[in-house]
């Protein structure tokens, strides 16, 4: 399967990006803020970054965000 970038038009409400969005939301702290910093700092660096959520399970609901672009940039991992 090809991975599309996604932009706020295109999301729907289960999408990697609104995931993210809930997940710095949820996050009232300090961890949420600097995770929001780090994101608009990979977007600006490389535009056509995909963001994606890994790694969801029973003990990680939320699951881990995931910037990649031909390979994994970085994980948002709080």
């Amino acid at each position: 399967m090809k991975k599309t970038k996604s932009t706020s038009k295109e999301e729907g409400v289960g999408s990697p990006s609104r995931l993210i969005d809930a997940r710095i939301e949820e996050l009232k702290c300090w961890r949420g803020n600097l995770l929001a910093r780090v994101r608009i700092l990979i977007k600006q660096a490389d535009p056509d970054v995909v963001e994606e959520v890994k790694w969801r399970k029973p003990s990680n609901p939320a699951g881990v965000p995931v910037w990649s672009h031909a390979g994994t940039i970085c994980t948002g991992e709080t």
